[in-house]
């Protein structure tokens, strides 16, 4: 089917080139990076376009190039009247074109859209300037300094133009009207630097008191006392340093004035007044802010200063370490602690004062005790020093007092102050008011501590009755202190108050709760023993008996048994509610060896061992029917009998018939179960087979039989075998 003109379907479509696929994709030789194809493509571009130039060979052309050029600028500014740009190249050009009266034109215009820009009064009054119309000039920068008196390069420029034509009374007129407007520093300088010029020092000088006044910094003083300095005014000078800290006030307290005015003072040669002015810098300057005057002073004293100037400039150096330390974290107590030391090494009381009072001022935040220990101490250092070093009593009961309201004790309490607040008293022979200071302590936040040290203070005074008040008062409000009804009670022992103190220690071993109530009992049972009175300990002993039968009460009732009254009796105190702790055997055969000598006239040696075999039997029949299991206990009262029995008059008959009940020991194996419940296999534990126990284990003739045979081929010299199971 042919179409238009006779052409075919195939002679009209499109054809594109068939894809070949690359035969080899392997990486070339030679590779060409992005950047080696950027820069041929940039090398290959054409260059751009330039139009030719125009030469302009007539009045004709000009005007009507001129013309058009105007046209477009106007039809631009129309566009964009806010583009500053434009009408600065529209001005631009008519400056080029030396048509000034519409270059001022544009410029005004330009004015009105935007006056507030400094750039166009510059550029404006720059034409008129290079063009040399001085008094369009003028009026350009009058106007512009009049609605911009705020813009410095204005009132600069105008300066510099009057300046530039010699018209140095209309420079400094412009300069005073700058001046009413209190310029910043760099005008005033510049005011006076133009003044210098042409050395009109006095008119500087009264610049200068206009500058003080209008800015009065540290910056213009130390300017003013540079400028008299200069021309050789050294008492101007100084009065200038001087004017500047009494006119200040608390402002001119910084470290550029007084760095200033020492290092004018040293230039002058007066070290003693710059040495003056460092100190009086650092007393009235913050601590945190004087480390360039500190730097300074160093260096000043080590080029004038002698060995204890020197010195003291070093302990200047710690001290504001500390104060660094103390400023950063003021919890930190150790950092005062060091501090404090610094200030009294220096022997300053009054610094030392000082920083002991900012010290404690910080309280710790928290009512928790470990928060308080450090801090406390600085309070007792504080009221030590007072005392001793600076020996003003009446300062360290103060700080006593003061110590002693801030300590929470509804929370806590610190028996230490209390006890050495009470103990300055006593120094300062103040009994009254120490009496006084334990009686509130106990009052407030009672503690055993401070019950003891009131005790001891009336003992060492000798006041017996308030003594046993005390003690009263003590038992009252912690009945459970056997220490301090064996206390109690030895008082009254002491005094030969021998029913007090047994009245006493009845009501002890009556309390329902006590804390340590074995050391009671024994305290008890040695109080009678020391009496001789032997029923009655051995009413104690019973008594014991029935609230524990802890196998240490049998041994040591078996040993006081054995044992004639007034001997030594066995060290030791009993554990787990025991009294005196007889459970060792060679103490059950010390106490066999002394039933054999000389005892007392009523109780003859066969009494006291029958007594004393008495309890060993009492207490082996009460552990086994009592305590089956506690098998460690009963070979522990077996062995201390035996020992006995070896000792005792009776011979080897009662020690073999101790031996009899000896058990046997074995080793055995149980399972190891761990907290969550698992097995952990077996380990290995020792046993023991009492006589009465031997029917109860029917392998026990085995294992017997087995250790026969173990020991028959140990005998018999062969080294072979098993390992013997059970073992003695």
């Amino acid at each position: 089917m042919s179409g238009i003109g006779g052409t075919t379907k195939r002679d009209t479509e499109i054809r594109l080139p068939r894809a070949t696929k690359v035969k080899n994709k392997q990486p070339a030789a030679q590779q060409i990076t992005a950047e080696q194809i950027l820069r041929e493509a940039k090398e290959l571009q054409e260059q751009d376009f330039k139009p030719p130039k125009q030469k302009i060979t007539d009045q004709a052309e000009l005007d009507t190039y001129r013309l058009r050029k105007r046209k477009e600028f106007e039809d631009l500014v129309r566009r964009v009247r806010w583009n500053q740009s434009v009408w600065i190249k529209y001005a631009t050009w008519e400056e080029g074109q030396k048509d000034f009266r519409r270059a001022r034109s544009v410029w005004e215009r330009t004015l009105d859209v935007t006056y507030t820009n400094p750039s166009v009064w510059l550029k404006y009054a720059e034409m008129e300037m290079r063009h040399r119309f001085i008094n369009h000039a003028r009026n350009v920068w009058d106007r512009a300094v009049s609605l911009l008196p705020r813009v410095d390069q204005l009132w600069y420029k105008y300066i510099h133009m009057e300046e530039m034509l010699g018209n140095v009374p209309g420079a400094r007129q412009i300069f005073e009207r700058w001046m009413a407007f209190e310029p910043d520093h760099h005008g005033w300088m510049a005011y006076i630097k133009m003044e210098l010029r042409y050395n009109e020092v006095e008119r500087a000088r009264g610049i200068f008191e206009r500058y003080v006044r209008c800015l009065p910094t540290v910056k213009a003083w130390v300017r003013f006392a540079k400028f008299e300095m200069r021309n050789g005014e050294v008492a101007r000078a100084r009065g200038c340093y001087e004017r500047a800290v009494e006119e200040m006030g608390d402002d001119a307290n910084t470290e550029e004035l007084f760095i200033k005015f020492a290092e004018f003072e040293e230039k002058v040669k007066e070290v003693d007044r710059a040495r003056a002015i460092f100190r009086y810098a650092l007393d009235h300057i913050p601590r945190d802010q004087a480390d360039a005057v500190y730097r300074r002073f160093v260096a000043f004293e080590k080029q004038h200063g002698d060995r204890e100037g020197i010195e003291d400039v070093v302990v200047s150096e710690r001290r504001f370490q500390y104060e660094a330390e103390v400023r950063r974290n003021p919890m930190n107590y150790d950092a005062w602690f060091d501090y404090v030391r610094l200030e009294e090494a220096a022997g300053d009381p009054d610094k030392v004062r000082e920083v002991y009072e900012r010290a404690v001022a910080n309280v710790p935040p928290a009512p928790a005790k470990r928060y308080w220990q450090r801090y406390l101490y600085l309070w007792l250092n504080y009221a030590l020093w007072e005392e001793l070093e600076a020996g003003d009593a009446p300062r360290a009961r103060e700080v006593y007092r003061a110590c002693l309201k801030v300590i929470p004790h509804a929370a806590f309490t610190f028996a230490k102050m209390w006890v050495l607040a009470a103990h300055f008293e006593v120094r300062q022979l103040r009994l009254d008011a120490a009496r006084k200071i334990l009686g509130m302590a106990i009052g407030m936040a009672p503690k055993a501590k401070l019950f003891k040290a009131y005790i001891e203070l009336e003992l060492q005074l000798g006041a017996v009755e308030r003594v046993r008040k005390l003690y009263q008062k003590f038992l009252e409000w912690a009945p459970e202190n056997c220490a301090a009804w064996c206390k109690f009670a030895e008082l009254e022992r002491d005094l030969n108050e021998k029913d007090r103190a047994r009245a006493i220690y009845e009501l002890a071993i009556a309390q329902p709760v006590l804390d340590m109530p074995e050391v009671l009992w024994k305290a008890y049972i040695d109080f009678e023993i020391a009496e001789a009175e032997r029923a009655r300990t051995r009413a104690l002993y019973e008594r014991l008996l029935q609230r524990t039968r802890h196998v240490k009460v049998w041994m040591s009732y078996a040993v006081f048994e054995a044992a004639p009254l007034g001997a030594p009796d066995a060290d030791g105190a009993a554990e787990d509610g025991g009294a005196a702790n007889g459970g060792a055997a060679n103490d059950a055969a010390a106490a066999g060896a002394a039933a054999r000598g000389e005892g007392e006239g009523e109780e003859a040696l066969a009494q006291r061992e029958a007594r004393a075999r008495s309890v060993y039997e009492r207490a082996f029949r009460s552990l086994r029917d009592t305590a089956p299991d506690a098998k460690e206990e009963a070979v522990m009262l077996l062995e201390a009998w035996r020992a006995f029995e070896a000792g005792a008059s009776t011979g080897a008959a009662g020690a073999d018939a101790v031996e009899r009940r000896m058990p046997k020991r074995i080793k055995r194996k149980r399972p190891v179960v761990t907290e969550d419940g698992s097995d952990a296999g077996m380990e290995e534990y020792f046993d023991y087979i009492f006589p009465d126990e031997a029917g109860a284990a029917p392998n026990l003739k085995l294992l017997e039989a087995a250790l026969r045979w173990k020991r028959q081929k140990l005998a018999g010299g062969d080294g072979g075998g098993g390992d013997a199971l059970p073992v003695e």
